[in-house]
């Protein structure tokens, strides 16, 4: 990167040790009430994906080389800002930046039980970053909360508006530590009546755009006891001060209100549309052209934009952010802050007066949200007439729910609307004891478990009541979009499971009305379609759990055959002791019979399954039958366990039946003993039909290679003579090669995995890794490996572990040999990423490494050490030079 965040000759900045870093972050004057303030916000936040019967995301191949793109912006955007490189102009790393420590941001609730499921790595560097803000800030940490799952406000109902603000505050407190200050609205979607919950709810602040205000005046003084209004309603509202909004129709004194910071509408424009992020000086420019020069004794410059452009919309920038805020920003004298932490310093002087019905990114208000107004439509020819009828229906869907949830509600709640609004606590945490907690708080009487049952179902059916109104489904150009298609999932789950509770039959009339969203695609028509098409076929059963479980359990390695031959006996209560468990996703499937037998190259399996929702509780009792025919053909059928003696007679007759050897003979009793739909490998959960093909495939790309590779070796002089000649390879010739040398360089890297402990054996696989790099470059080969790179990164991560983790016992040799390691990975040209070995390095290079090398005196052997772990640095692009220059 040469401008994101080397420092720039023309600054004058030069970092070389960690104390200088560390110094330049704690000079600002963050105690006086003087001075040019900056405060960066950024709004991190992705549209719920999950599927809502596995409470996963599966995977999605237009994230490819990724599972889905939650992790794609993850190691694009929200890790590298947990991360971020400060690089000197050889492009090493001086300093490695927590951006969250610095900037102000909200980052979305689902969003945030993502990054806790995926990688509690960066999860904590969050939470630390806000501890370590408040800190530094006088108690004012940089997170603010985010109404629950980004609906859009001013369109919601009151009782929805207060459950979103609730579930914000109670997900913010139970990460954090602490009640937020501030809260970020979808869209910044603002009316009075939001307002007024969040006052209600103690929410102390918000950020809005500049257009959103529509007057504003000083507070009265005694000069001046009638100050004149300003009209600012084309966005001309000054952003450098905080704003107070009293709530009107409060006839007292002491009206209530809410303070709110209009953040700078040009530079946050340009933050996101243009190359201004590229370049930290330039940055720092741009934010400088907005101090005001009256002579004011304090200003803050605030600019907002979504957290998602530092990294993945504008690749490398989070690089920008972090040296803007630990030199660029003091180097101007600017003193970096937050939102709470301005306004303990600096209250509001002047008061403001909104426009009704307004957010960011519509300029008709919320019509985005529910009219065909425009907005989104990206200058295209696609309309938005969808929108109306689907924000009907969902209204509808909504209205009828409630109806649901208070006439059952009230039979098992002793107040419904709070069990929901405290429901928050049961989605943040699952377990056994904690959801029977909170049965046990709001239960009119004890809860029989079928009503413990309905208990939990009428709140899901409340939460995906909530889901389906999350902005992104009116936000683009087509109802048939993934965001579409994701909120009307939440609607069919809250649909189903109305009448799991109720027996109420909503789905015709909500279909009907969907039938009046006209689709911008010929093969929908209407949002009915996208109902038919897209959603009804993604809805899941317990049967297909079951499936799914039954056929994976074939490639399971959990036990042998044998050892899952025999039924467990029930004890004395008639339960079964200890069944074998699995989860499948948000089902704990427990195993208590399961029977394999072989015939040739058939595979029967028959048992008996109790599945049970961590969600719902529900739990049914099932019985399976697989037949696997051999490579890609399986046939699997499911149905109801109906007794013990029952199920013994069905195993026998199957078993009887696949004697015969012949797979015609044993489908068709398997047909009439079930009477159920079959299953095949296409019902299975994309992620684990996806592993099971790999395997089934393994058989024949074992062939492939041992073909290739014979290729490979037979027409290797053919191939070194196209390539002396100049000529193109014929490609048959070619993707032999490849193929036969990634084949090759797998096994190897296997080899090294499982011998990495042994010096000499694990140097053997370097020399020979290096040779295949060697050949492959000659050949002009690229090897397409990614499990490859993977192991190289675990395997380096793992060595740099254990040498840092005890210096004192590695030897030169181990040294080296990581070097090799590394330098055998880039060799390959396999792509591989340092970053967490840098991390990692860069963490231990000023306590453990320094410390090293400043006590080894005149041993020259503790000095070569010391200077093979410092070439190592270099090796990782660490820069390493103070540590040198001490020590010549």
């Amino acid at each position: 990167m040469t401008s994101a965040a080397e420092m720039p000759a023309s600054s004058g900045s030069t970092f070389t040790s960690h104390h200088d870093l560390k110094h330049t972050q704690e000079s600002d004057p963050l105690s006086t009430k003087t001075g040019v303030y900056v405060a960066v916000h950024g709004h991190f936040y992705q549209p719920p994906r999950e599927n809502p019967y596995l409470d996963a995301i599966e995977r999605q191949p237009s994230a490819a080389p990724f599972h889905d793109w939650n992790e794609r912006i993850h190691w694009e955007c929200y890790r590298p800002n947990a991360f971020a490189r400060v690089l000197n102009d050889r492009g090493e790393v001086v300093g490695i930046v927590n951006n969250y420590e610095y900037m102000s941001f909200n980052i979305g609730p689902t969003l945030m039980s993502w990054l806790e499921r995926h990688d509690v790595e960066v999860y904590q560097r969050i939470l630390e970053a806000d501890a370590k803000s408040a800190r530094r800030l006088q108690g004012h940490g940089n997170a603010i909360a985010q109404v629950y799952n980004h609906i859009i406000m001013p369109l919601a109902n009151e009782r929805d508006k207060y459950t979103q603000i609730r579930w914000g505050v109670a997900d913010f407190r139970s990460r954090f530590g602490r009640d937020p200050e501030g809260m970020w609205l979808a869209e910044t979607a603002v009316d009075y009546a939001t307002l007024e919950a969040l006052v209600a709810e103690g929410i102390r602040f918000i950020i809005l755009a500049p257009s959103q205000a529509q007057r504003c005046r000083p507070f009265a003084t005694a000069d001046d006891p009638q100050p004149e209004w300003h009209e600012v309603g084309g966005s001309q509202i000054d952003p450098t001060r905080p704003y107070r909004c009293y709530l009107p129709h409060h006839q007292t004194t002491n009206p209530p209100y809410i303070d709110i910071f209009f953040y700078d509408g040009p530079i946050s424009r340009d933050m996101g549309f243009s190359d201004v992020v590229y370049n930290s000086h330039h940055f720092a420019g741009r934010i400088g052209a907005a101090v005001r020069g009256d002579h004011r004794p304090a200003q803050l410059i605030s600019v907002a934009t979504d957290g998602e452009t530092f990294g993945h919309h504008k690749k490398g920038t989070e690089k920008t952010l972090a040296y803007a805020f630990i030199a660029e920003f003091p180097d101007h004298g600017w003193t970096v802050t937050n939102f709470a932490h301005y306004l303990s310093l600096n209250p509001p002087a002047w008061e403001v007066e909104l426009k009704p019905v307004t957010a960011w990114s519509c300029a008709h208000g919320v019509d985005r949200w529910q009219d065909d107004c425009g907005c989104g439509g990206e200058g295209g020819v696609w309309h938005q007439k969808w929108r109306r009828p689907l924000r009907n229906a969902l209204n509808w869907l909504r209205d009828q729910l409630i109806e649901v949830y208070e006439e059952y509600g009230k039979q098992i709640f002793t107040d419904p609307w709070q069990a929901r609004d405290e429901y928050i606590e049961v989605i943040r945490d699952r377990s056994p004891a904690n959801v029977s907690r909170f049965l046990n708080r709001h239960q009119t009487h004890k809860l029989t478990a079928a009503e413990q049952v309905d208990a939990l179902r009428l709140l899901e059916m409340q939460r995906h009541a909530l889901l389906m109104f999350t902005s992104c489904g009116w936000f683009f150009e087509e109802i048939s979009r993934p965001e579409g298609t994701q909120i009307l999932r939440y609607a069919a789950r809250a649909l189903e499971l109305a009448g799991d509770v109720a027996g109420v039959q909503l789905e015709a009339d909500f279909v009907k009305r969907l039938g009046l969203a006209p689709s911008n695609v010929d093969i929908f028509m209407h949002g009915g379609e996208v109902y038919r098409q897209q959603v009804l076929t993604a809805q899941i059963s317990f049967q297909q759990v079951a499936a799914h479980y039954a056929i994976t359990s074939l490639f399971a390695h959990h036990k042998t055959p044998e050892t899952r031959n025999s039924a467990i006996v029930p004890d004395h209560t008639g339960k079964h002791p200890h069944p074998y468990q699995k989860r499948v996703y948000c089902y704990t499937a427990n195993e208590l019979d399961y029977q394999l037998q072989r015939m040739g190259s058939l595979t029967l399996v028959v048992g008996h399954l109790q599945l049970v929702s961590e969600v719902t509780w529900e739990s049914e009792h099932l019985v399976f039958a697989v037949l696997h025919l051999g490579g890609w053909d399986f046939h699997c059928c499911i149905q109801p366990f109906s007794g013990r003696r029952d199920y013994s007679e069905l195993k026998e007759k199957l078993f009887i039946a696949l004697q015969q050897a012949s797979a015609a003979h044993t489908i068709l009793v398997m047909t009439q003993l079930f009477r159920e739909e079959a299953f095949n490998l296409q019902d299975l959960f994309a992620e684990e039909r996806h592993r099971i093909m790999q395997l089934l495939s393994q058989e024949t790309l074992a062939r492939l290679n041992q073909l290739y590779t014979q290729t490979y070796r037979d027409n290797y002089g053919v191939i070194m003579a196209f390539h002396r000649d100049g000529l193109a390879v014929p490609q048959e010739l070619q993707v032999a090669a490849e193929i036969a040398l990634g084949h090759r360089c797998m096994m190897i890297l296997r080899s090294l995995e499982q011998d990495i402990t042994e010096p000499q054996t694990s140097w053997n696989h370097l020399v020979e890794l290096e040779a295949i790099a060697t050949e492959a470059k000659h050949l002009r080969c690229r090897l397409n490996i990614p499990e490859g790179r993977q192991i190289l990164e675990q395997l380096i991560m793992r060595s740099l572990w254990q040498l840092l983790h005890d210096p004192q016992d590695s030897g030169d040799a181990d040294i080296q040999r990581l070097e090799k390691l590394i330098d055998v990975g880039y060799q390959l040209n396999l792509g591989i990423s340092l970053h967490r070995s840098q991390e990692l390095y860069f963490s231990c290079l000023h306590n453990q490494i320094a410390s090293l090398c400043l006590i080894t005196g005149n041993h020259k052997q503790d000095s070569d050490q010391c200077a093979h772990l410092l070439k190592l640095g270099q090796k990782l692009a660490v820069d390493v030079s103070a540590i040198f220059n001490q020590l010549t």
